[in-house]
């Protein structure tokens, strides 16, 4: 059986998890992307074919004039809508092109949600650097199409929201921007994993956020079961989304009881969380991922792990310029926590300071089953440790 893999850039998420688990499978893989050099130096013993990814039809014409396939998969946030079109095209299972573009698209996702009476949130969308009227503050700008909380700012009033949008539309010209209120409350995530009957909530993670205006995720903790209430209204405004097939991330705000979404990522979740996900609670993740989209049926009961603890850290740059000292990749147990360093930065790069993860200079994945325990030796292991960069 074969499947086509749409990427752009190579992901630890593709590398690591989605590749091996296609491999024991037994699954012949293609990977149709826009970078092909890149791919073919990470993965040289994959089949890669260039292609305008972007470009549902360039992807239709790229499969169709190669093998017959089997599936069309991506987890990448910019090639849902893609795959999920060429996924049709070929009659193959897959996401629903207009769920993929909802969740996409943050404006649409916010009408949306409005329409179905779920959720109502004041939003705006802009294409120059002005304050629209009636915009409430403090509020939130970002693109509308971005990922990762790259160019997303908190903005107090009228001079700094055009200040900011003049920014970032100065660095991505031609780039609709979204005003939408701020939500306040916890941030916490959702992972799910359906086949469209059967959806499986696989629990989540409370994220800790950099100091505003900017939201950069520095830490997260695994959360094994949110309260129910808070389930069941995420799960409703995924619903009205037509969001539940194969992975999704989606991130919330919960406020006096009350759960809002911020943003869904129909695919899985990245900067290393999934990896540590399929370790945590001892399921094949990336192979279920993959057999959704082959057609299978996922059993009623995964077999999750249900006693686990887990937290990740991602030291982060402060500063531009280069990396001259850090820690190499490792890993070890301690006190019965196993833990997984991973560098996102090679010593000698330089970088400028992107208020992102882009500024992420490596990751600590640590999973055990005491939750105290994990967050102590986490936090010995970052303090034994140094990362120095020359401005």
């Amino acid at each position: 059986m074969r499947i086509y893999l749409l990427a752009l850039n190579p992901t630890d998420s593709v590398s690591e998890g989605f590749l091996p688990a296609a491999a024991r499978l037994g699954l012949d893989v293609t990977v149709l992307t826009d970078q092909p050099a890149a791919h073919r130096r990470t993965h040289p013993d994959i089949e890669v074919l260039e292609c305008d990814v972007r470009d549902h039809r360039a992807v239709v014409t790229r499969i169709s004039t190669h093998h017959r396939p089997d599936a069309v998969f991506t987890n990448s946030d910019h090639l849902q809508t893609q795959a999920a079109l060429a996924a049709a095209y070929f009659g193959l299972p897959g996401k629903d092109w207009r769920a993929t573009l909802r969740t996409k698209d943050k404006a649409e996702m916010r009408r949306r949600l409005a329409a179905a009476g779920v959720d109502t949130v004041w939003s705006a969308e802009v294409t120059e650097p002005v304050a629209p009227a009636g915009t409430p503050y403090p509020c939130v700008l970002k693109p509308r199409e971005g990922v990762a909380s790259e160019n997303v700012v908190l903005v107090d009033d009228p001079e700094q929201l055009v200040t900011q949008a003049k920014e970032i539309l100065g660095r991505r010209p031609g780039a609709v921007l979204v005003v939408e209120e701020y939500l306040p409350g916890e941030l916490y995530t959702l992972e799910t994993l359906g086949d469209g009957q059967v959806r499986h909530v696989l629990g989540g993670f409370h994220t800790e956020l950099s100091d505003p205006p900017y939201f950069i995720e520095e830490r997260l903790t695994f959360v094994p079961a949110h309260p129910e209430p808070v389930v069941a209204q995420v799960l409703a405004q995924l619903d009205a989304l037509g969001v539940g097939f194969g992975a999704c991330h989606t991130e919330f705000v919960v406020h006096e009881g009350r759960a809002r979404i911020i943003e869904v990522n129909y695919r899985a979740i990245g900067d290393q969380c999934d990896l540590l996900l399929a370790r945590l609670l001892e399921i094949p993740l990336f192979e279920l991922v993959l057999r959704t989209h082959l057609g299978e049926q996922l059993p009623a009961d995964l077999g999750a792990r249900r006693d686990g603890a887990a937290r990740l850290e991602y030291p982060c740059a402060d500063r531009a310029g280069a990396l001259v000292q850090a820690p190499a990749a490792g890993e070890l147990t301690v006190d019965g926590v196993h833990l997984t360093y991973r560098p996102l930065r090679a010593v000698g790069e330089r970088h400028e300071l992107y208020r992102t993860n882009r500024d992420y200079l490596g990751v600590l994945r640590a999973v055990g089953t005491d939750q105290r325990t994990v967050d102590r030796v986490s936090a010995e292991f970052l303090a034994a440790r140094s990362w120095e960069i020359q401005s």
